[in-house]
């Protein structure tokens, strides 16, 4: 499709306009459960936004949630004060998918404020690595982000660091069990090729720092774009 990173990039831009208007408003405050806050990011998104529909699960994890992946399923937790939290949102907005991954820190415990400033460095780090490869697989991005998360000194939290994003429904391998659409450590294609009709592919860099010894984590994402 023509104007395709335009189109995603207008849809990153409503889905960080979101999470601003969220946090503005003071809706992440203590005392207040994962789901109600979910709950209240979606009828915003509906209101103020137009976005009906969510290509994916809606994340708001935290505490020791935002320890679990994304594939897990943890137990509605209250937020607590000084807590740190996690928000992973998926809108579609105008057809276009959205992937947007970002953490906030209630009060000024440093460890909390620590992860979240040194994801969102690492996050732009691995950015602007990514624009320098003339050749790049799945699996090699994969390890250059684990890599990337030590050096920072937490542990990788994730399956996977990213996937391709696209207009609704984004593009699926033939075969299911095919990893080529994700950075992930059995994915050895090139993620820099065309698809199969010869169009540049969007991808998706989702950073998920996990620091056990404090039981706290961290999450950032968003499309992969030079700077």
């Amino acid at each position: 499709m023509q104007n395709a990173h335009q189109q995603l990039i207008l849809a990153e831009h409503t889905a960080k306009d979101l999470f601003n208007t969220v946090a503005a408003r003071g809706l992440i405050i203590a005392g207040k459960s994962e789901a109600t806050l979910c709950d209240e990011i979606v009828q915003i998104a509906r209101e103020d936004f137009g976005i009906e529909n969510h290509w994916h699960k809606k994340i708001v994890r935290t505490g020791i949630n935002t320890l679990q992946p994304f594939i897990a399923n943890p137990p509605d937790l209250v937020i607590q004060k000084d807590d740190i939290i996690f928000f992973d949102f998926h809108p579609i907005y105008q057809g276009w998918e959205a992937d947007l991954g970002r953490t906030y820190v209630l009060g000024n415990d440093p460890l909390k404020l620590k992860i979240k400033k040194d994801i969102e460095a690492a996050w732009h780090e691995a950015n602007t690595w990514y624009f320098k490869q003339k050749s790049l697989t799945g699996a090699a991005y994969f390890n250059y982000v684990t890599d990337l998360t030590k050096r920072y000194g937490y542990e990788f939290g994730n399956a996977i660091a990213g996937h391709i994003i696209g207009y609704y429904p984004h593009e699926q391998p033939d075969d299911p069990t095919d990893l080529c659409l994700d950075v992930h450590p059995d994915n050895h294609a090139d993620i820099l090729q065309l698809d199969k009709h010869g169009n540049k592919r969007h991808w998706i860099l989702e950073l998920h720092f996990v620091d056990r010894v404090n039981n706290i984590g961290a999450f950032f994402e968003q499309l992969l774009t030079a700077e």
